[in-house]
């Protein structure tokens, strides 16, 4: 649904490219008319990329898939995922709140990420200006929103 509405948004996805959460964001795009891209890494040999990218970006390494996803992003949309989301996450989060990237647009959207907020504002020493470079939403059309009116605000061209 993510990938659907973030096409018909007009927004280009960009994601790491592989199964799980990755191909259903790559396919809900494609098939509402939108282009994907994948940031694959040749650390994953055992992995296939998946069939709905338009274009595989292929990296030697993982930290290389990393800051090529990072750097391509205009803003961000976390969904559900396994350790290398929680990665991503905090990769991405710590490089604005260090000035290593200009803030950008950060979405995450509900479960799981709705506990990890609180356990980082209730169990660790964050900042609230540093907290408030996550926003929260609890749908899909709600993140997708968020993201398009912020992107709007700093004048990005969606695409």
């Amino acid at each position: 649904m993510v990938g659907a509405l973030l096409a018909k948004a007009g927004l280009t996805v960009c994601n790491g490219g592989y199964g799980g959460v990755m191909e259903g964001v790559s396919r809900g795009a494609k098939e509402a008319g939108g282009s994907v891209i994948g940031v694959t890494t040749s650390w994953f040999a055992h992995l296939t990329a998946n069939a709905w990218l338009d274009k595989e970006v292929r990296t030697a390494t993982f930290l290389e898939r990393l800051r090529t996803i990072i750097e391509m992003g205009q803003g961000y949309i976390a969904l559900k995922g396994g350790i290398g989301t929680l990665t991503e996450v905090s990769i991405v989060w710590s490089m604005m709140q260090t000035r290593s990237i200009p803030p950008r647009p950060f979405i995450l959207l509900n479960d799981p990420w709705s506990g990890l907020l609180r356990f980082c504002a209730e169990a660790l020493i964050i900042r609230t200006p540093d907290m408030a470079y996550l926003q929260l939403a609890h749908t899909p059309d709600e993140a997708v929103s968020m993201l398009v009116e912020s992107l709007q605000r700093t004048g990005e061209r969606l695409g």
